[in-house]
């Protein structure tokens, strides 16, 4: 009996990685006679780097580039030399967890890093890069990204901008003669995790700005910056990709990703599963087990679990989907091919003992439904 372990990871609790070693230990709690493979992913969002370095056995390469605030530090990204493929999540260099609360400030945040991470993978020969859009700290539409690559953005008297999403509300003129000839020779794949527009109720500032320190205020600013850059990028490239669905990740670097690199933007679990080769696991699965921090009406966006769980419904293997919380709307990935789902908790508790318990609780969780799973098969544990 085969069972595939995939979680996406538990945030503020565990990594995907350690997620599945604790789904795996319960299993084999349960019964010593499970063929067990474990398979951590992600969305999209913070831990993508390690899922993928994981899946293909790429090599972890560090390097010094500046954060959302502009201020020197180390990110990760990761190198494939046998494809030529460079894996750079967004949230090692300009990620919100890195600031303290009291540091979020979507106004002035900069995806500078993004850009020095991907120069940095154009320097090792490039071909192909998979950037990671999840957990950004910023809302500059890309334009940090830019300059790191050669880009320059000016005001009306010729003078390049601050960094920062609202100084967007200032350009006039997109410099693009000294972006970086070799982005020409990249074949860029853009993971999301949300299908949101770059502009309005639900564009990147409306939706995603207040968790990055916007006021009402200041969502009001950063749309109508982002709204300046989409007309300047438009009248420059004859392309206008504002109401693209992903345009508006990473407060609209997934506009930025489109529009002057060429990506291809895909919901980040799928390409994920892609690199891993999840669909050939599946086909040679009795059981799929999966499972996030919350699953709720929303993580039919393109969500970790009900990825795998549409993958593992084409190949006919049920799907058991282990959340700390089952939240509002939940049922509706039902549909979407989850067998069942269970929350984690194992009576009342607060939010600290439930996260410090994560491992542990997902690990008795699994042992019950393994065990109940035999069962109900009729064999032996």
């Amino acid at each position: 009996m085969k069972i595939l372990i995939c979680p996406d990871s538990f945030k503020d609790a565990l990594p995907a990685a350690d997620a599945a070693r604790a789904i795996a230990r319960g299993a084999r709690r349960a019964s010593s006679n499970l063929d067990i493979l474990e398979c951590p992913l992600a969305d999209g969002g913070e831990g993508s780097l390690d899922a993928l370095l994981a899946a293909t056995g790429a090599e972890r390469r560090t390097a010094r580039v500046h954060d959302a605030l502009g201020r020197p530090t180390r990110a990760d990204w990761g190198w494939h030399a046998k494809s030529r493929t460079a894996y750079v999540e967004l949230a090692e260099a300009s990620g919100l967890q890195q600031l303290t609360p009291n540091e979020r400030t979507a106004l002035n945040s900069t995806t500078l890093g993004v850009g020095e991470l991907i120069r940095e993978a154009l320097d090792a020969g490039a071909e192909h890069l998979l950037l990671t859009l999840g957990g950004s700290a910023t809302n500059d539409g890309g334009a940090g990204m830019l300059t790191a690559l050669g880009a320059r953005l000016r005001d009306g008297e010729g003078h390049e901008l601050t960094p920062g999403g609202a100084a967007l509300a200032g350009l006039a003129e997109l410099d693009l003669t000294g972006l970086d000839p070799r982005l020409a020779g990249l074949r860029v794949e853009t993971a999301v995790d949300v299908d949101n527009p770059l502009l309005g109720e639900r564009g990147a500032s409306a939706v995603f700005g207040p968790q990055k320190g916007a006021t009402p205020e200041d969502v009001a600013r950063l749309d109508i910056a982002l709204a300046r850059l989409a007309e300047v990028t438009a009248e420059t490239l004859d392309e206008d990709h504002r109401d693209l669905p992903g345009a508006g990740a990473a407060g609209g670097m997934g506009f930025a990703a489109r529009a002057f690199l060429g990506a291809e933007l895909r919901p980040g679990i799928e390409l994920v599963m892609a690199q891993a080769g999840v669909e050939a696991l599946m086909a040679d699965a009795d059981l799929v087990i999966t499972g996030e921090g919350q699953l709720d009406g929303q993580s039919l966006a393109g969500k970790a679990p009900v990825g795998v769980s549409r993958a593992a419904r084409r190949h006919g293997v049920p799907v058991v989907v282990l959340a700390g919380r089952l939240a509002p709307g939940w049922q509706a990935a039902l549909d979407e091919g989850v067998t069942t789902a269970f929350a984690l908790a194992d009576g009342p508790m607060a939010l600290d003992e439930a996260l410090s318990r994560c491992a542990e609780l997902l690990a008795d969780r699994t042992e019950s439904l393994v065990r109940l799973w035999i069962a109900a098969a009729g064999r032996q544990p």
